[in-house]
């Protein structure tokens, strides 16, 4: 009888989260852990096809503030549109094609990733880099992508980028900046709030 009352007492549980474990899980050398990670900010490595850049983004919570715990995965194809196919290709083409860090580890909070710019995949398809979000208080990762704003006729010819609202598509743009010879593109993604990243249903 009293298990009986209590069944019907209780209403349904929260559910379990994400995080913020997995930043230090899967991005142990970055906070300093000693043990191995099998990947990290370093996408490009020698040898590797393309035009050298650097990503660099801040995950952004509702409130306009960085968050400190998020993690940030990418995954992209070389300057030639290659994705690795193989760990032999990835080391015969010093290409890895994916990368993990979390914004923890850089003192702006930021994710830094060492890249190149890469090539379109496909016919009709725009430069861009594949990003996931993983961070707490979210029950499953989040999905976007970065394309490159200095890229505009190609992404006028994109058909993913076609299907977004004309207002909103300025939230996938990596803007260009350049200094002392380093490319670096700015995505900043916004999990929440007026200025929020559009993030794909896969």
């Amino acid at each position: 009888m009293l298990m009986s009352a209590l069944e019907t007492n209780f209403g349904q549980t929260p559910s379990q989260t994400v995080g913020p474990y997995f930043a230090y899980g899967l991005a142990a050398t970055q906070y300093g852990y000693n043990f191995n990670q099998p990947f990290d900010d370093r996408v490009a490595l020698d040898g590797a096809r393309g035009q050298r850049i650097r990503l660099v983004g801040r995950v952004i919570d509702g409130d306009g503030k960085p968050i400190n715990d998020a993690m940030v995965e990418i995954c992209q194809p070389d300057g030639e549109g290659h994705y690795p196919t193989s760990v032999e290709d990835a080391k015969a083409r010093g290409f890895r094609g994916f990368g993990r860090m979390g914004t923890g580890t850089d003192a702006q909070n930021r994710f830094v990733f060492q890249t190149v710019k890469p090539g379109a995949n496909a016919a009709g398809e725009a430069p861009f880099v594949g990003v996931i979000v993983t961070m707490r208080g979210m029950l499953l990762h989040a999905f976007t992508r970065a394309y490159f704003a200095d890229e505009a006729k190609a992404n006028a010819e994109d058909a993913v980028l076609a299907q977004v609202p004309a207002e909103r598509r300025d939230t996938l743009l990596a803007q260009r900046s350049e200094e002392g010879g380093q490319v670096t593109y700015t995505f900043d993604i916004h999990m929440q709030g007026d200025k929020e990243t559009v993030f794909f249903d896969v």
